[in-house]
């Protein structure tokens, strides 16, 4: 059994003329953030390997997440910086999860929407969930990482910063 944690990058901020890949978290999407990691370790879940778009409001969601972690997260070594996550339709992350080796047991991608929603629903066959920024879907999967594709996985839990108060 494999987790995939999929994770929608925190509320970030949208002034103008800031590039979109230059966006940073806003103090409410800090907040979130820190939330989305506090309850992942209440859970006792934790990535061991971790895809995370290169745009700056997605390593900003990922380092409050890794801060709230503590020791729980991975090594640096096994968070990577993917391009392929900032550009990525449904299909491009099914191929980023079929990529994971078959020792990870829990793979965490930090993305976009609406690919991130998306891949969501289309691994749980589900669309009746809403995924607002920072909503965090923890889908467990059978079989190995290659073997995910529509209708394999379980939405096991889902985490929205409305639930953390």
């Amino acid at each position: 059994m494999h987790t995939l944690l999929v994770l929608r990058h925190a509320k970030a901020a949208g002034e103008p003329g800031v590039n979109d890949l230059q966006r940073p978290l806003t103090a409410g999407g800090r907040r979130d953030a820190g939330a989305a990691g506090r309850w992942l370790l209440a859970q006792g879940i934790a990535p061991g390997r971790v895809i995370c778009s290169p745009s700056r409001r997605t390593r900003e969601t990922w380092a409050r997440l890794a801060t709230a972690l503590g020791a729980a997260a991975p090594e640096r070594s096994a968070v990577s910086f993917d391009r392929r996550v900032y550009d990525a339709g449904v299909q491009a992350l099914l191929y980023l999860v079929a990529e994971q080796p078959g020792e990870a047991a829990a793979v965490m991608i930090v993305g976009h929407n609406p690919a991130s929603h998306e891949l969501a629903a289309e691994l749980t066959g589900r669309r009746d969930f809403a995924f607002p920024p920072c909503a965090l879907a923890v889908i467990r999967l059978t079989g190995s990482w290659a073997d995910a594709v529509p209708g394999t996985g379980e939405l096991a839990a889902l985490w929205t910063p409305q639930e953390s108060g």
